[in-house]
């Protein structure tokens, strides 16, 4: 009991510090600034940060959401997401354990993260982050799930395909080439029959918000949404879920 309580601890700390990595990771993809060799700093006043101002969550609360150097507002998408990033490795770990599952879910997850909240943002997703995420997929898909070659190339065709064809006789209206990209590495990670799961997932979920925003008038009926936040976040729904949803879909039939 008590070497399980401190693995939790351990996960929730790990959790925090991946979550505020990839705020970094996902401020630095638009700054253009390394994530590697260059500190973290206000974007308002551009002061380097140190360690008091970077703690995940604390510090957003001891400065009141606000830098200590200019007093300019932090985004609350920093506590959010490092929240976020630490409930999905606890949770993973509570339905995968200690397997290579899990770090499948955790590395995957974070690519999850870093597309939703990108797309969001700035309503695009980025290459740099699709294609290694292809590659990283491909090893988990052949390697952890064990997926076969059909179940990855059937995906893939399938995650792509649907996509590509919408981006075709629409002439790029309708969907970018970032969300091809993005159904092309779901494919290859769920498989055909959970990549379903999750597209039916993503355009239910963009549904919903569409006709919230519509009721609240904060969107016209020719505006436009970021695909790639419902598609991220029904990759990771999926991810957890997948079996048993296609489970209880096969059991009403």
């Amino acid at each position: 009991m008590q070497n399980e309580i401190i693995l939790y601890i351990s996960i929730i700390l790990l959790g925090l510090m991946i979550g505020s990595f990839l705020n970094a990771l996902i401020y630095r993809l638009k700054s253009g600034d390394s994530i590697v060799t260059e500190r973290s700093k206000c974007p308002a006043c551009n002061q380097k940060l140190g360690p008091v101002d970077l703690i995940p969550v604390f510090s957003f609360i001891w400065l009141k959401g606000k830098c200590r150097f200019c007093k300019a507002g932090i985004s609350w998408q920093y506590p959010i997401i490092e929240i976020i990033t630490t409930a999905l490795f606890v949770i993973g770990y509570y339905y995968f354990g200690l397997t290579g599952e899990l770090i499948a879910f955790w590395v995957l997850t974070c690519f999850m993260i870093i597309i939703f909240t990108y797309d969001l943002k700035h309503y695009l997703i980025l290459d740099k982050v699709t294609i290694p995420g292809m590659i990283v997929a491909l090893l988990f898909a052949l390697f952890i799930y064990q997926l076969s070659f059909w179940q990855i190339f059937i995906g893939a065709i399938i995650g792509g395909g649907i996509f590509w064809f919408q981006y075709a006789i629409s002439k790029g209206k309708w969907v970018g080439g970032g969300d091809i990209r993005l159904g092309l590495m779901m494919g290859i990670f769920l498989g055909w029959e959970k990549l379903l799961v999750a597209l039916f997932l993503a355009y239910l979920i963009g549904a919903l918000f569409a006709i919230a925003l519509l009721i609240g008038k904060k969107k016209g009926m020719k505006s436009e949404l970021p695909f790639g936040t419902f598609l991220a976040a029904s990759a990771v729904i999926t991810l957890l879920f997948g079996d048993q949803i296609i489970n209880w879909y096969l059991s009403l039939l």
